[in-house]
């Protein structure tokens, strides 16, 4: 499951939970495009509460939208990721590279104040 809530004006938590089927994987690029429309110096923070790998179906639907997730992307300067696999920390990280102007930094889970500290800096 891929939840997206809106906080504030220009914030979104994502929470991600379990393995990802092609319908909730629409459903939830869907809801992140409608959340972060009027969003512009965004921040982010992301929990992986347990992960697992999505279905072939969902990285198809993911792969199919990533000129629009590119551009969506432009409208976060700031990600916290909040993970406690290592591999997940650094391949966060690592993604920040692929994004101009966004900053991804990762923290373990039971770091959510320093991650929310650092998300307002």
């Amino acid at each position: 499951m891929l939840k997206v809530i809106q906080n504030g004006l220009n914030r979104l938590d994502i929470e991600l939970s379990g393995k990802l089927d092609a319908e909730q994987m629409k459903t939830a690029l869907d809801e992140l495009v409608s959340k972060s429309e009027n969003i512009e110096n965004g921040k982010m923070l992301y929990e992986v509460i347990d992960f697992h790998l999505p279905s072939l179906g969902a990285i198809a639907i993911e792969f199919s939208r990533l000129p629009s997730m590119f551009k969506l992307m432009k409208k976060f300067n700031r990600a916290a990721v909040l993970t406690d696999k290592a591999w997940i920390q650094k391949v966060s990280e690592l993604e920040g590279a692929l994004f101009p102007g966004l900053e991804i930094k990762a923290f373990n889970r039971d770091q959510k104040e320093e991650a929310e500290t650092w998300l307002s800096s």
